[in-house]
């Protein structure tokens, strides 16, 4: 095996820059002579002898995150349209673009990940939201190791980093969400359509969520049984390769039937429903309803009636504190479609009522 002949050091002229050509690419490395330029040079020779490749040691934060945001447009993908999640890693990138896309991956550590999450505590994101991006950033680099960018080392540093603590940080705190009083949820009727309404009661007595409910299709329906079975073609775990089935009791049966239509395949909360009703309109409207006309118009209907605005993740809470309630936390685990128990004491308020009964007998 021939022998690697060390590329030169080399002044470029016109602009007063060290540079060394590597595989038949410059890579430029700032003032010539300069100590900083000696150590990247040193740092790429090291590099290109290890693995043939300079790559990772010049690649900067705008390259990578470049990269990464283009794997996450062809992964962050549910039937052929991006997910939420595609947006929310843009936003994440965009604080490490702004305060670092200049520097090379290979000088990103700890202190400048917690320089940018100090920025979003500035720009007044909420403590959950700030250590979600944090995350989002991380993995960005994890998958700059498994591609070969990013030394691991880099990596196993932002590790190391903890998310923030309740109440130790300056960062906002969110309340939890809470169930929507059922006076509000029937104040909402007069001021939503007929399938938004629907799709409200479904969510209420199944705890689905809003997604869930409003790509319901006859055919995703097995009514042979006394409980009907709903399989969502599409959910939010699917990923992890579990399996989703949502059972449909009496009070939701009724609340379904009139959407049921010969169409096995049309979607039973359809706009084109309302627009068949009310003829005088336009506008074409889409097969069904998505989450953000959903919501849209639960919160309209809310100012209409002059309550607090509500929205319709909150049902789901509903759902969860009635079926824990009635039949234990793991019971109303499985019903709710989460993997632990612990995700579902987040949607489940604590029976206070019930525990003040149960103490005045015995406590």
């Amino acid at each position: 095996m021939p022998r690697k002949c060390k590329p030169s050091y080399l002044l470029h002229r016109p602009s007063g820059q060290a540079r060394v050509r590597i595989k038949g690419k410059d890579h430029y490395l700032g003032e010539y002579g300069s100590p900083e330029s000696r150590e990247l040079y040193d740092d790429l020779i090291a590099e290109w002898f290890d693995c043939g490749d300079a790559t990772r040691v010049t690649l900067s934060i705008d390259d990578l995150a470049l990269l990464f945001a283009k794997h996450a447009e062809e992964h962050y993908q549910k039937q052929g349209r991006p997910t939420s999640e595609l947006s929310c890693i843009k936003t994440a990138l965009r604080y490490v673009i702004r305060f670092y896309g200049t520097s090379r991956v290979r000088d990103f550590g700890p202190r400048a990940l917690k320089a940018v999450r100090e920025a979003m505590i500035a720009d007044g994101h909420c403590r959950r939201s700030i250590n979600k991006h944090v995350g989002r950033i991380r993995r960005m680099f994890r998958w700059g190791v498994e591609n070969e960018y990013v030394p691991s080392a880099i990596y196993g540093a932002l590790v190391a980093v903890q998310g923030l603590h309740e109440g130790r940080s300056a960062a906002v705190e969110t309340d939890p969400v809470s169930p929507v009083p059922i006076a509000h949820v029937e104040a909402v009727k007069a001021h939503v359509s007929a399938p938004i309404w629907g799709a409200i009661q479904l969510q209420l007595f199944t705890g689905m969520r809003p997604g869930e409910a409003l790509s319901m299709r006859a055919c995703d329906l097995n009514t042979s049984g006394k409980i009907w079975e709903y399989r969502p073609t599409s959910h939010k775990t699917e990923h992890h390769g579990r399996q989703r089935i949502i059972f449909i009791g009496p009070r939701a049966q009724v609340a379904l039937r009139p959407f049921l239509k010969r169409d096995m395949q049309a979607h039973l909360f359809s706009p084109r429903d309302v627009r068949a009703a009310t003829p005088g309109r336009t506008r074409q409207p889409g097969e069904r309803y998505d989450r953000d006309a959903y919501r849209n118009a639960i919160q309209r209907a809310c100012r209409k009636a002059k309550i607090p605005v509500w929205h319709p993740h909150q049902l789901r809470h509903n759902a969860a504190t009635l079926l824990r309630r009635e039949a234990g936390i793991e019971t109303a685990r499985v019903v709710l479609g989460h993997a632990t128990a612990s995700v579902t004491e987040l949607y489940a308020e604590r029976d206070l009522d019930r525990a003040r009964e149960i103490m005045g007998s015995v406590g």
